[in-house]
């Protein structure tokens, strides 16, 4: 029998099971997972869609590593939404912990339930404390409880300070999680996974084994203009065709933060809302500040960039 945080204190015993039955696939396959996953406007190349299908049929976490803004974090969300599935998210930050990431005890409502049974002996006061009613579950835990479909997206998981990658392995090893109190809770419908990195530091050879390993670039021109079509479908085809092109530069150039797929569609509908038909030297330079955050970046694309050879 799967145990779950639910039972009594006494119905945890410290065993873990199986789940009963194996998880229906989301996806049926890869051009599947292409095509419902554009309903949503997440536009995948093969790589990504390939490895979602991967993840998916296997049952194991993906990886997800790539320089900012190029939709790791999106593709999470846009497989919650194709599954029906509730997302779950842990942002991880340099010094999130355990009571953050797993679960934590409700201390103030603890302490109002000793006081309000003084006459109670500790054992039995004990007892009732270190029960669910006191329990606040962080998204780890509520991403294995239940029954109703979840992805968890673990993000930027490079952010977190090394000693939390080994409560991740506990979870994503076998989906289940001890709480010392109540015993162990296993999944008895496993979600689906997404860890992402920015690759700020090196994950540890254990967490990488346990994963599906998925990079996401910049994309290609031409699906990167798929990409503003989509989000920005105002935008002329030429000025489309211009913007990425410009962008594809800037990315060619030695900046600090080149732009991102995120701040390529920004940039489009500064355009448009500008009303510009097409981009001259004086519009791109009125606008640099969208796609370039940096005082340095925009005065060395000011001076290099040759709208005439592009």
């Amino acid at each position: 029998m799967n145990k779950r945080l639910d039972r009594k204190p006494d119905l945890f015993p410290h065993t873990f099971h199986e789940p009963d039955q194996p998880e229906a696939p989301l996806f049926t396959s890869v051009d599947d997972v292409s095509a419902r996953l554009a309903e949503t406007g997440y536009l995948a190349s093969p790589a990504v869609a390939t490895t979602v299908f991967l993840a998916d049929r296997l049952g194991k976490p993906l990886l997800v590593e790539g320089p900012a803004g190029v939709g790791k974090t999106e593709l999470a969300k846009a497989v919650a939404e194709v599954a029906g599935a509730r997302l779950v998210r842990l942002q991880c930050y340099e010094g999130v912990d355990e009571s953050r990431a797993l679960y934590e005890w409700n201390h103030a409502k603890q302490l109002l339930r000793i006081s309000a049974g003084r006459d109670e002996t500790w054992d039995e006061a004990r007892t009732d404390i270190f029960s669910e009613e006191f329990l606040l579950p962080r998204p780890l835990l509520t991403a294995i409880r239940g029954d109703d479909p979840k992805v968890l997206l673990i993000d930027e998981t490079d952010k977190a300070d090394v000693e939390v990658e080994g409560l991740l392995l506990e979870v994503l090893s076998d989906f289940q999680v001890t709480v010392p109190e109540l015993g162990t809770v296993t999944a008895t419908r496993r979600p689906f996974v997404v860890l992402t990195s920015n690759a700020s530091r090196e994950l540890s050879e254990a967490l990488r084994r346990r994963c599906l390993f998925l990079h996401i670039g910049f994309p290609d021109e031409e699906l990167e203009r798929r990409i503003v079509r989509l989000k920005v479908p105002g935008l002329t085809e030429a000025l489309t065709e211009s913007v990425v092109r410009v962008v594809g530069a800037l990315r060619a150039m030695d900046l600090r933060k080149v732009p991102s797929v995120a701040e390529t569609i920004d940039w489009a509908r500064t355009l448009l809302a500008l009303g510009a038909d097409t981009l001259d030297e004086q519009v791109v330079r009125d606008s640099l500040g969208v796609i370039l955050k940096h005082q340095d970046d925009i005065q060395k694309a000011a001076a290099k960039l040759d709208l005439d050879a592009l």
